[in-house]
């Protein structure tokens, strides 16, 4: 622990301490991995840029950051000894590790299980008789329950359907359709019994989404379509009511979709209905519309027009994994801070769009994203996939992803990606409850976010996308200290 006092560091300049301690964590291209290191003490030091905390202004108040719980990878787990799957769930839920505050899970299948399945398979069964959530009791419950049992575990969960059951929809099958009107109360029900069922087995679920991504994945794995209109019907008379007669506080969040000009059509639907607005704590988002651009103008419109709903972030990952690099050149460390990865739009995107996804860096976009968006008003983000295998999957629809965590099955092998440690550099510093507050001098190709946490400490997480090496400054209520930051490194710093 570095002690603030006149003498320890010439580049300081202050009066009486108000902040006796101050903590530096950098992870690096060059091999740094939430290392701590020391303040810059060279009297000659000379500065790039300062960054000044206002602790005074503030802005949304966090409730997590964390990752999400699916049947694929909760069975690349189960492939490991005791000790390499012990040593997972300590990296994501102890406070010595990335300590995951916010998480999500599917109800019943999604691309990343093992096969389509559901909690309801008897066609007709309005009355839900033959509900069970067997299939979950494999893979996909062992592992939540392990992330609960890990000391000083302490997260929630936002559960989300990619699709209703089936024989519920207009086409009758896993993937695309809508739901049949005379369904609306069958599938509240469903999600409603999904909840007091998870509740038995010890796991709360803590909010909904009340559909994965509503406009659609081209059918290409379940889903389940609404437009804005239906989807406050489904809300208003249905999902919400069903809420509140089985005496359930689990807020729900719309659309669930991209950071797009959707978000706002979404809002105003949904939240100009009184009575769909009073179920809905806010709106969740994906980041799949763009590798470079975080999607701020969107998040900032809605923000501004309905400031008493939040946005949080509940989908990302670098998606299309393999579809064009070499098999495996993502088990490389630099591959992370090189722009060779790609993502769907490069193949799929309509031309006009192809400019939002061009080659990327993967750990730029993690971080970027994590900055940016809590800048740009996010109150949670949630990554997908905690764990794959080195593939990227399994996924039953060859959808294949990364995740901070591949295992390479059959070897009892874990490797951290630098992503698990983009994402703890926030996690594990920025806790529930922790307000931003103001922060000044921080830019495109310099990006910083400050939070005060519950117990009084100030944590600054700061990101040189520069290829030089750097040395910055902080000032905050009349203290200012020196901070050297390698080239294309993320740096947190807590003061206390």
């Amino acid at each position: 622990m570095k002690n603030l006092t006149a003498g320890a560091l010439t580049t300081l300049i202050l009066t009486a301490p108000v902040f006796s301690e101050i903590d530096v964590y950098q992870t690096s291209r060059q091999g740094d991995r939430l290392t701590r290191v020391e303040l810059n003490q060279a009297a000659d030091a000379q500065v790039f840029q300062t960054l000044e905390i206002d602790p005074l202004k503030t802005y949304q108040t966090l409730i997590g950051i964390g990752g999400s719980f699916t049947e694929s990878g909760a069975s690349v787990l189960a492939e490991l000894s005791g000790n390499a799957r012990a040593r997972v769930m300590q990296a994501y839920f102890s406070p010595e590790g990335a300590h995951f505050s916010l998480t999500r899970t599917h109800i019943a299948s999604c691309d990343f299980s093992l096969r389509n399945y559901t909690y309801a398979p008897v066609p007709g069964d309005v009355a839900l008789e033959h509900f069970s959530i067997e299939p979950d009791r494999t893979y996909l419950l062992p592992m939540i329950k392990d992330a609960q049992a890990v000391a000083g575990a302490d997260f929630k969960i936002l559960a989300s359907p990619w699709t209703a059951p089936p024989w519920m929809k207009s086409n009758n099958a896993w993937n695309g359709g809508e739901l049949k009107p005379e369904h609306y109360a069958t599938f509240a029900k469903y999600i409603v019994k999904y909840i007091q069922t998870y509740a038995k087995e010890g796991v709360p679920i803590w909010g909904l989404t009340p559909v994965n991504e509503p406009l659609g994945n081209d059918a290409n794995w379940e889903s389940l379509h609404f437009n804005p209109e239906q989807m406050r019907e489904f809300i208003a008379d249905h999902l919400g009511p069903a809420l509140a007669d089985a005496d359930l506080d689990v807020p729900l969040w719309i659309y669930d979709q991209n950071r797009e000009d959707h978000m706002l059509d979404w809002a105003d639907t949904i939240y100009g209905d009184e009575k769909a607005a009073a179920f809905v704590r806010g709106m969740a988002v994906h980041w799949y519309q763009s590798t470079i651009d975080v999607g701020g103008e969107f998040l900032d419109a809605v923000h501004e027009k309905y400031p008493g709903k939040e946005i949080l972030h509940s989908e990302g990952c670098i998606d299309a994994l393999g579809d064009d690099e070499p098999i495996g050149s993502w088990l490389e460390d630099d591959w992370y801070w090189r722009p060779e990865a790609t993502d769907w739009g490069k193949f799929w995107a309509a031309e006009e769009n192809k400019k939002d996804h061009p080659p990327y860096r993967p750990f730029y976009r993690y971080t970027r994203d994590l900055i940016g968006g809590l800048n740009h008003n996010l109150t949670g983000w949630i990554d997908w996939n905690m764990v794959l295998n080195t593939r990227g999957g399994p996924n039953h629809a060859r959808n294949y992803c990364g995740a901070p965590v591949l295992v390479d099955s059959g070897h009892d092998d874990v490797y951290f990606t630098p992503l698990y440690y983009s994402i703890a550099h926030v996690s594990k510093f920025i806790r529930p409850g922790a307000q931003r507050i103001g922060l000044s001098g921080h830019d495109d190709t310099f990006m910083a976010t400050a939070f005060k946490n519950p117990d009084g400490s100030i944590a600054v997480v700061v990101f040189n996308l520069d290829e030089e090496d750097l040395t910055y400054s902080v000032e905050i209520e009349e203290e200012r200290f020196a901070v050297e930051i390698k080239a294309q490194a993320l740096q947190t710093i807590l003061i206390r």
